[in-house]
């Protein structure tokens, strides 16, 4: 086998966020042209309608990103984890370890392009969702599937779609939950697994995204010992969504004169504004209102365990 074979490119699978304030309009046109997570009108209105929604919600966007310095950090976040699990890689074979974003560079054309410059004809795509929905994971390998398709050079393709109970990032997982609740004095303290909220219609046609995030957090709960509630954030539009919401959840957990909540995010891997700004500063400042003190659980990052359950994943994917 020569050493152009031999090699093996990991590409991470995310969504990608505006780094500058000038980002945040065209990355939301780009999200919101997106048919695999939102249908506006006939697909000839998509674009058009994408600009206008984009345009009116700029604003609001561009002073959320404000509060959490002024951009998204996720994909600095997510090159962190390409370099931690490439290292972590080098005992197991010639792997390189990049990333593509959906809604932003770089792209999964630009991710490919890169490997296959570099001379590698064997890809690994590796969803950063654990709990997989068309509007995340699917999307994302729609778009890589068709960068394939237009690539000059021969690429074999294999999918890591989900991974709701891979044995590490559980653990890891659990590990986080522990030692937020390490940070109340009380023992009585509610867990609450706030996951991104998806519309209904998606779960009816069959995405298996409750499904999996139920699997994750079953398998946390068996370490934990600590049961916990879910909820669902960043809701917007009007179409129904899951529920109950995690402001409804915080609004029901008032009512019944909870004092500590350790908030886990549950279907985020990586700090990024639905962390930093809804759970750490609005969803915290909402509980306080109700009386409630609101800490969440540390994402996961570059966290060791959680690199190895990456690795894991790559090395059983082989």
């Amino acid at each position: 086998m020569t050493e152009k074979q031999g090699k093996i490119g990991v590409i991470l699978l995310n969504m990608g966020g505006p780094e500058r304030q000038k980002d945040v309009h065209p990355f939301l046109y780009n999200l919101f042209s997106d048919r695999h997570i939102i249908r506006l009108g006939p697909v000839f209105l998509q674009k058009p309608l994408a600009w206008l929604i984009s345009r009116k919600r700029a604003p609001k966007s561009r002073a959320m990103y404000a509060q959490i310095g002024g951009g998204s950090p996720l994909k600095a976040i997510t090159l962190q984890q390409a370099s931690a699990l490439e290292s972590a890689l080098k005992t197991e074979g010639d792997f390189i370890v990049t990333m593509a974003m959906r809604y932003w560079p770089p792209s999964e054309k630009d991710a490919l392009e890169l490997l296959v410059a570099k001379g590698v004809r064997r890809i690994i795509a590796l969803s950063l969702y654990p709990h997989f929905s068309k509007a995340t994971t699917g999307s994302s390998l729609f778009q890589l599937q068709k960068a394939i398709n237009h690539c000059q050079a021969p690429v074999s393709l294999q999918t890591i779609k989900f991974w709701p109970s891979q044995p590490s990032y559980i653990q890891a997982l659990a590990n986080t939950v522990n030692e937020g609740l390490h940070c109340f004095d009380s023992d009585q303290v509610e867990v609450v697994y706030s996951a991104h909220s998806l519309p209904v219609s998606f779960i009816n046609e069959g995405d298996p995204y409750i499904q999996h995030i139920t699997e994750t957090i079953g398998a946390i709960e068996e370490i934990t010992g600590k049961k916990g509630r879910l909820c669902y954030q960043s809701r917007s539009g009007p179409v129904e969504w899951l529920s109950p919401s995690t402001p409804e959840t915080l609004q029901t957990l008032g009512q019944e004169k909870c004092k500590n909540i350790l908030m886990v995010p549950i279907s985020f891997v990586s700090d990024h504004i639905e962390t930093l700004y809804e759970i750490d500063i609005l969803y915290k400042k909402q509980a306080a209102e109700l009386g409630m003190r609101l800490e969440s659980s540390a994402s996961l990052n570059t966290n060791p365990l959680f690199i190895q359950g990456l690795k894991e994943l790559i090395i059983q994917a082989q």
